[in-house]
């Protein structure tokens, strides 16, 4: 291999920036996303990653199309509400990558990261490897955790999970949180290769949780070869919603009347059953906290900011905008519902006043916020966003600022063959689309961001709010 691929004579050191850092890690290797673990393990090895977390970790690896991101932050935070030093790996990030590796639910810090990534690097050396931007960045995070000595580390798989680089590590249960079709080009176009792609992280004799009620015969299949234990929903474990502030969670062993999450309930109970079914000391005073207090930013993620009504996801396939269409039907009554007792709580103090002053004259309606990447299927997201009977009045849309980004002018197109009663504004960036659904919008509306990880992130950048 050529030397000039090993060492680079700007090479960052324990005295650069995080900054300098990412954008380092992001040249040194010819392709973006190159799944395998040929190249990783020797890394991996050298650092002693693979036999810290068998020695002296117990190990969730989460791997599925949509949810992993929430089954992942519950899982963590159930586990670090029973006393347990819990690290927890997700990405992509939506603001800064120290997103990314948390321990105890706290970002590590800047410095620690850079003295990961240049331990990584000279393992990298060493071993004479190239190694990709996320092979070098996840390797770091599981250093971390390692050097943390981490009671439980909780794994979000990147792509897939076969050749997905978390998948060097053991995992002590495995969730999967379900299969649909995404990233066609590296998984396969149909849920049998993809499913076969991501029961790759089974184990011999582990636990595995599966999140829903239709499996491919691939992951069936893995499961009877590994002689893995099966938890599925609908079958093993299921909920129910009792109330707007309780749920209900039934097994073959317990059912339990819990506090009703700010995530998803079907991410929650696939979490809680993975917990459930390990060998973890979690009782139901930890979970009722962990549930009360469990957030992520971008995932169904309501908020009121800049006096005006926003809802945040990162819905990117098909099945992820069913998903969030699922729960914005309700959540847009119940908004008008909300909007219509303030008009009616006002016009009673009031009562020279009229409603039509309240709303400025205006019923509320919903503005999209929307870019997405170049390589998802874009025309599957925009007809089911269309036809889901919505009032959406106005689309903003702008190319986010990422290298795989769909152009303004693709999304315009692809829009306008979809939308018919609404009105499509474009811009250059996102920053000036969000300043512009602000001002276009009343107080009683509702501003939905969808469509990417990056969407969100350059959203909440634009609004200047934490995340």
């Amino acid at each position: 291999m050529s030397d000039s691929l090993l060492f680079n004579p700007n090479t960052p050191n324990k005295h650069s920036s995080l900054t300098e850092w990412l954008d380092y890690m992001q040249q040194i290797h010819v392709s973006a996303i190159d799944m395998g673990l040929s190249r990783v393990l020797p890394v991996a090895e050298a650092l002693g990653v693979v036999q810290s977390a068998k020695d002296d970790a117990y190990v969730f690896t989460v791997a599925g199309t949509n949810g992993k991101g929430s089954t992942t932050a519950v899982i963590a935070q159930m586990c670090q509400a029973a006393g347990y030093k819990t690290a927890l790996y997700q990405s992509p990030h939506l603001s800064v990558f120290n997103e990314r590796v948390r321990i105890n639910g706290e970002m590590v810090s800047d410095e620690t990261l850079i003295d990961a990534f240049s331990k990584v690097e000279a393992a990298r050396l060493a071993c004479e490897l190239t190694l990709s931007f996320f092979e070098m960045t996840t390797l770091a995070a599981l250093l971390i955790f390692a050097e943390a000595d981490c009671d439980v580390w909780v794994l979000e798989v990147g792509l897939g999970g076969r050749l997905d680089v978390v998948n060097i590590i053991d995992p002590d249960m495995a969730v999967i949180t379900n299969i649909a079709i995404d990233h066609v080009d590296w998984l396969g176009d149909n849920v049998e290769d993809i499913g076969r792609e991501k029961a790759g992280i089974l184990r011999d004799g582990i636990s595995v949780v599966y999140g829903a009620t239709a499996m491919p015969v691939s992951v069936q299949q893995a499961i009877d070869k590994h002689q893995a234990t099966c938890y599925q929903v609908g079958q093993d474990f299921d909920y129910r919603e009792v109330d707007a502030s309780a749920w209900q969670y039934s097994n073959a062993a317990v059912t339990m009347q819990l506090p009703r999450p700010a995530l998803s309930l079907t991410n929650t109970t696939n979490a809680l059953s993975a917990v459930l079914a390990s060998p973890l000391n979690v009782d139901s005073t930890a979970i009722e906290q962990a549930l009360q207090t469990v957030s992520l930013a971008g995932r169904f993620d309501y908020r009121e900011t800049h006096n005006r009504h926003w809802l945040f996801d990162v819905a990117h396939n098909e099945q992820g905008v069913e998903f969030l269409l699922a729960q914005l039907l309700p959540l847009w009554q119940q908004h008008l519902a909300n909007q219509n007792s303030s008009e009616a709580l006002n016009h009673s103090s009031n009562p020279n006043s009229s409603r039509k002053n309240q709303t400025t004259g205006k019923p509320a309606s919903i503005k999209m916020l929307f870019s997405m990447l170049g390589d998802k299927d874009i025309n599957k997201v925009v007809q089911h966003l269309t036809i889901a009977g919505l009032p959406i009045s106005d689309w903003f849309v702008a190319e986010i600022d990422y290298p795989r980004a769909a152009s303004t002018e693709h999304l315009q197109g692809i829009l306008s063959s979809y939308v018919d009663n609404a009105q499509i504004h474009e811009f250059k960036r996102l920053s000036e689309a969000t300043d512009a659904a602000i001002n276009a919008s009343q107080p009683q509306d509702l501003i939905v961001v969808c469509g990417s990880f990056h969407t969100i992130g350059e959203a909440l950048a634009a609004l200047a709010v934490d995340n």
